[in-house]
């Protein structure tokens, strides 16, 4: 998403990614893909450990911003810290909100064996995914796609769909749709817990129980205690 409005022509003016994370082996940090990028293209990073603080928000200031997007960031931004941008602070979320708030939305789709799922824009509000809804596209899931195939198509759709959104918000013409939130669900964050198959499901549920746990963390199964 971030390259994506680098080549849009958009003019990023600051990057917030998670702090640096070691690698699998443990002998070095490891940057987010969104920092590299950001490196590459000599845009200011920060990493806070916390947005609680009041430091984030004094970067925010000086970088004086029209927009925020937020793309899976994995922090909440304080209320605070919203108001800055002069037209406020988007998000990309990988679901048809307000089916499938929270973590995890492209798995939950497979794994419960939705037909179809979407990309929305929205405003951010002081809840989590509970913004207005700016545009949503939605898509077919196929019916042995994997959440990691399905996590790349969504990802196409996602970088097109905030480019269009960004371009509405600066000429005005954004639509702005609030949420119903009683037809609101919420998913929640996959765990190594959940990877071992009930064969007592029906054949289907155990085949997107398989295709939704595909990168991670993996469907398993024993055969013969092994």
């Amino acid at each position: 998403h971030l390259q994506a409005l680098l080549d849009g022509g958009f003019d990023v003016c600051g990057v917030f990614t998670q702090p640096d994370k070691p690698s699998k082996r443990g002998m070095q940090l490891r940057f987010s893909p969104v920092k590299e990028i950001a490196i590459q293209y000599g845009l200011p990073v920060y990493q806070p450990e916390t947005l609680r603080d009041g430091a984030s928000c004094d970067i925010l200031r000086s970088l004086q911003p029209d927009l925020g997007v937020v793309v899976a960031y994995g922090k909440k931004l304080p209320e605070e810290m919203l108001a800055i941008p002069r037209l406020g602070c988007i998000n990309v979320h990988a679901s048809l909100l307000p089916k499938f708030r929270g973590s995890a939305p492209i798995q939950w789709s497979v794994l419960n064996g939705e037909e179809e799922t979407g990309v929305t824009t929205m405003h951010m509000g002081t809840e989590v995914d509970t913004g207005d809804i700016i545009y949503q596209e939605t898509t077919k899931i196929g019916e042995h796609e994997t959440s990691g195939e399905l996590f790349e198509r969504l990802q196409d759709l996602g970088k097109d769909l905030l480019c269009k959104t960004v371009i509405a918000l600066d000429e005005g013409i954004a639509p702005r749709c609030a949420q119903d939130h009683e037809k609101a669900t919420f998913t929640t964050m996959l765990c190594k817990e959940m990877s071992p198959i009930d064969f007592s499901k029906s054949p289907r549920e155990v085949l997107k129980w398989i295709y939704g746990l595909e990168p991670w963390p993996c469907a398993t199964m024993t055969l013969d205690g092994v």
